[in-house]
């Protein structure tokens, strides 16, 4: 079989499933209908698997050159989809179904996807170097939109239903953006990680009391 199938790409492809779930459940499962909120929740857990797959990968030591490339490339084909389509996709069930909106939607996923392309290749050149970890990304990581954008959508109700599209495409736009404009942020230590999911596990309660009582 073509790939390398080793415990090192299992939350890596977790991530990847839970992004199309999380597309099946913003446009319609059935005789269901859109649940954007069950989107979001999709989006969070893709962020959370990968938060420790770059870890978990690093756990295992015979990890040959083509395995450790292998890596590399199937965790930013995978984020292509969960941070970069995902969110427009999010977007749209939400009401960003206007041709105005569209360009909005097509710029999130292409940022992501240019991003994403130059860490593959910044990331190369760096291991030639070095082996250390990387201590400092350049642009707004993908990942990111795994806290802001459920943390919007916890306010949709408090927005209006009338206005939410437009602050949430505002913020694709503004995320797109920071997607590659350079920048240095400093990569989370572990405590800081923790602490990411301690927010999003808040949002999450934060969210759903908002969706069912408001």
């Amino acid at each position: 079989m073509i790939g390398y199938y080793s415990y090192t790409v299992i939350l890596t492809y977790m991530s990847l499933i839970s992004s199309v779930l999380g597309m099946f459940f913003a446009l319609g499962i059935g005789d269901c209908g859109p649940h954007p909120e069950y989107a979001i929740i999709c989006l969070m857990v893709s962020g959370l698997c990968d938060m420790f797959d770059g870890k978990v990968a690093r756990t295992k030591k015979n990890r040959t050159e083509s395995e450790k490339k292998f890596g590399i490339q199937i965790d930013s084909l995978c984020d292509a989809v969960c941070f970069g389509v995902l969110p427009s996709v999010i977007g749209y069930s939400i009401g960003m179904d206007d041709w105005a909106d569209i360009p909005v939607l097509i710029m999130f996923p292409l940022c992501a996807v240019i991003r994403l392309a130059y860490f593959n290749v910044a990331e190369e050149d760096r291991q030639k170097q070095t082996e250390d970890v990387r201590k400092v990304y350049e642009g707004l990581p993908v990942t990111s939109v795994a806290l802001i954008l459920p943390l919007l959508y916890s306010f949709h109700k408090d927005i209006g239903a009338d206005c939410f599209p437009n602050a949430y495409g505002c913020a694709l736009f503004i995320i797109a953006l920071a997607f590659i404009t350079r920048f240095k942020v400093k990569k989370p230590s572990m405590k800081t990680m923790l602490a990411f999911i301690g927010i999003g596990a808040i949002e999450v309660v934060w969210m759903l009391y908002k969706t069912k009582y408001s």
